[in-house]
């Protein structure tokens, strides 16, 4: 579906998965902003990337916004990007938090504050809260709801095959170019988190298992896939010498502290006794991928 004028300001192009809805289109109508300067481009199909790629190629637009089709649009998303690029105009690309909507479920809720927390997801918990401007904010914004300028394609292109992923992939290929992308906190969409056990579970695992393709790795990425091991031979260390059960009971001690953390700051007395469980979900799906991850590279090599 494509809804354009000859010249516009913004092309949003939304990649749907067959038999989805494209939820977005019904927050957009309310967005304060003239609907003859964006186009609105939908491509659907089994491959987000690829999506992407052909939503570009029907541009019309010199600016590019790229929004996920469940997300909910602050009203004032279009006007702080055209804000922005006319202050920041050496920018090519610009990110900013997806917010865990107030009306989720509980589950959803509390999933929010767990990945929102350094503790939860590093360096990628400022894609779920709202953060400081940041000139090199690459690492900190997704395809859930970015800016690009249509001349970053003439070099970079979302990678076919790779999901979840393709979106780091996409903004470190792009910095590694000479883009200047940033993180800025009023560029805002609300975004339905995981409301099942599995479905999360299963979101962070694949994280960890794809990691490694994407072409930029940090030492902090191993972390959860050391703990994985360790918890694994604690089973016999454990017998072997006590202090083998200081990592773990440090461990613990911090999930407690960020825990108590985040129930305060999120107003949420309750989570307090679930969110442990959610931080030893995050990290040992995500270790367990990310082990999975290595274990394939090895392979194909």
């Amino acid at each position: 579906m494509i809804r354009c004028l000859e010249m516009v300001k913004f092309s949003i192009v939304v990649p749907l998965a067959p038999g989805r809805n494209a939820e977005v289109l019904e927050s957009l109508k309310r967005a304060d902003y003239d609907e003859k300067d964006y186009e609105v481009i939908i491509e659907e199909g089994t491959d987000a990337s690829v999506n992407r790629n052909n939503g570009v190629d029907k541009a019309k637009g010199e600016i590019i916004l790229f929004l996920d089709d469940d997300a909910y649009v602050d009203r004032n998303l279009l006007k702080n990007g055209e804000d922005f690029f006319n202050t920041y105009k050496d920018v090519d690309i610009v990110g900013g938090p997806q917010l865990t909507p107030k009306n989720d479920k509980w589950f959803a809720r509390i999933s929010g504050y767990a990945i929102a927390s350094f503790f939860g997801s590093q360096q990628m918990s400022k894609r779920y809260k709202k953060s400081k401007l940041n000139f090199d904010g690459w690492n900190s914004i997704s395809s859930a709801v970015s800016f690009v300028k249509k001349e970053v394609f003439e070099k970079v292109r979302f990678k076919p095959g790779l999901f979840p992923g393709e979106d780091p992939e996409f903004y470190y290929n792009a910095k590694k170019n000479g883009f200047k992308i940033a993180y800025s906190p009023n560029i805002i969409v609300y975004h339905k988190r995981r409301d099942s056990l599995k479905g999360f579970l299963k979101q962070f695992y694949l994280y960890g298992k794809m990691r490694l393709k994407t072409g930029y790795v940090n030492l902090l990425f191993f972390i959860p896939s050391l703990f994985v091991l360790y918890s694994i031979a604690l089973i016999f260390l454990a017998f072997v010498h006590w202090m083998f059960l200081i990592p773990l009971e440090l461990y613990i001690f911090i999930t407690i502290l960020f825990s108590l953390y985040e129930a305060i700051k999120n107003k949420s007395f309750f989570s307090i006794f679930l969110l442990p469980f959610f931080y030893i979900g995050i990290h040992f799906s995500y270790g367990i991928g990310f082990l999975r991850g290595i274990i394939n590279k090895l392979v194909k090599n």
